[in-house]
């Protein structure tokens, strides 16, 4: 085989790539961000899509997320690759916190008191009987009311960041592609 490595992995060494990459975690976060600035789109278009992305993060939707983001891009005429790829906001290590801080934010817009807030352990034994009645008020509501202003908050910020980077990257390939047009014009001239 072409890429095969002369030596097997043992399993101990295969657990600790699976725990913590050779490259680090954030490799993967650089190659999304690359992706999403090499998009042949304009600096609008791209941020709306990454603000999309952000926005359909920011619920208590797991799992719907994407097409989330692709709606909301595509009524808001923004990149939809961009919008997708946004969605990477929420992953496994980010979602506990996203769910907590939109239950935390509903319960503080709805105005409820600290007594009538749930713990842990309650939700958790609702979410075992199913009860979709008993889990709406206390649990549901409070998520989906605070989605809205984290929602709009997050894409905010991430339109801002998203524009800047894309305007930024774009501008500095410009000028790469034109100092290397203009070299090769003075190569010519030089030769003839």
């Amino acid at each position: 085989m072409l890429f095969r490595r002369r030596k097997p992995a043992t399993f101990a060494g295969k657990v600790r790539a699976f725990l913590w990459p050779r490259k680090g975690f954030s490799r993967g976060l650089r190659y999304m961000t690359l992706r999403v600035l090499r998009l042949s789109s304009t600096p609008h278009c791209i941020a709306v899509g990454v603000a999309a992305g952000a926005a359909s993060s920011a619920t208590p939707f797991v799992g719907l997320h994407i097409l989330i983001a692709v709606a909301l891009a595509y009524m808001l005429s923004g990149n939809l690759i961009a919008a997708a790829l946004a969605t990477a906001i929420a992953n496994p290590v980010t979602i506990p916190f996203i769910l907590a801080a939109t239950y935390e934010a509903g319960v503080v817009v709805l105005g409820r008191s600290s007594h009538q807030m749930l713990s842990g352990g309650e939700i958790f034994d609702m979410l075992e009987n199913l009860e979709f009645s008993h889990l709406w008020t206390p649990v549901l509501k409070p998520m989906l009311v605070g989605a809205i202003p984290l929602s709009m908050t997050s894409a905010v910020v991430f339109y801002g960041l998203a524009y800047a980077a894309a305007r930024l990257f774009q501008q500095r390939r410009e000028m790469r592609r034109l100092t290397r047009v203009a070299s090769l014009s003075v190569s010519k001239k030089h030769e003839a």
